[in-house]
């Protein structure tokens, strides 16, 4: 784990600074959705594009399920921080896509977790179109709000929730929260601060509407818990006593996706020699 918290922020931003220096982007585009991995996202770029004169473009994408507070708080983390913030009701697309692609919409039972999964995999994937066209008009790269627990239980959305670059996806989600209580406590304007704290202390959801928290997806109390047993299980993965848990067994079940795509290796295909 992190031991020190003020330096691994700067070295996110010295990275983040020598990327954008590397490229001619004008502007970073962030999902913001009132939990506290975007929240630290726009919180760890913003001074890094204030120094650059690179556009912090926040967007706060709604689809239906989407609760009020949530909202709230994304509005709250794309004012203090963003260059340019918009709420954008995405229901409607959404709604036209979905009667267009899902196979038999109309016969499926809605409150099915399978399908509450397809559907919310539908969501993310619509929120994805709306960045990815924002970032080419602005010519601009989206943000990753990815972290390493969420990659290593297979808990985001392929083609969806993935961006262009990741400023946390090696963070473990503990580290996710105790960096943005060193932020606020040590580093943010009274603003911002209280507006990435409401995020510490929010109920962590994708607001997706398949459950009314990260964690009852996942079949854990806390994400002290699912760390430590996600720790114990990459240093011992042989461990009997562990294979069985449902954090490990998300784990397991899950690598296909951080393998993807999957290409067949050349000399597998034509008896070729490796050099």
């Amino acid at each position: 784990m992190i031991k020190n918290y003020q330096s691994a922020v700067v070295n996110i931003r010295i990275e983040l600074k020598n990327y954008l220096q590397q490229y001619p982007l004008k502007s970073l585009i962030l999902g913001v959705s009132g939990g506290i991995d975007s929240a630290l996202s726009a919180a760890l770029a913003a001074p890094v594009c204030r120094e650059l004169g690179v556009k912090l473009i926040c967007r706060s994408l709604t689809i239906l399920t989407n609760k009020p507070e949530e909202i709230e708080r994304a509005r709250k983390i794309g004012i203090a921080f963003g260059t340019d913030f918009r709420e954008v009701d995405l229901s409607l697309a959404f709604n036209t896509l979905r009667n267009y692609t899902v196979e038999d919409v109309n016969t499926e039972n809605p409150e099915n977790y399978d399908f509450k999964i397809r559907i919310g995999n539908l969501k993310a994937r619509t929120r994805m179109i709306y960045l990815y066209d924002l970032a080419a008009k602005e010519k601009g790269m989206v943000i990753s709000t990815d972290n390493y627990t969420e990659l290593l239980l297979g808990f985001w959305t392929l083609h969806g929730d993935v961006g262009d670059y990741g400023m946390m996806q090696n963070l473990w989600k503990t580290e996710v929260y105790a960096m943005s209580r060193y932020l606020a406590e040590n580093e943010l304007n009274t603003q911002q601060a209280q507006a990435l704290t409401e995020c510490i202390d929010a109920v962590p959801t994708d607001g997706l509407g398949i459950t009314n928290s990260d964690l009852e997806q996942i079949g854990a109390a806390s994400y002290e818990e699912v760390d430590k047993i996600l720790i114990s299980w990459l240093q011992n993965p042989n461990n009997k006593d562990l294979v069985s848990n449902k954090v490990v067994q998300r784990n397991i079940r899950s690598e296909y996706k951080r393998h993807n795509p999957y290409n067949i290796p050349r000399p597998k295909i034509t008896d070729e020699t490796i050099l």
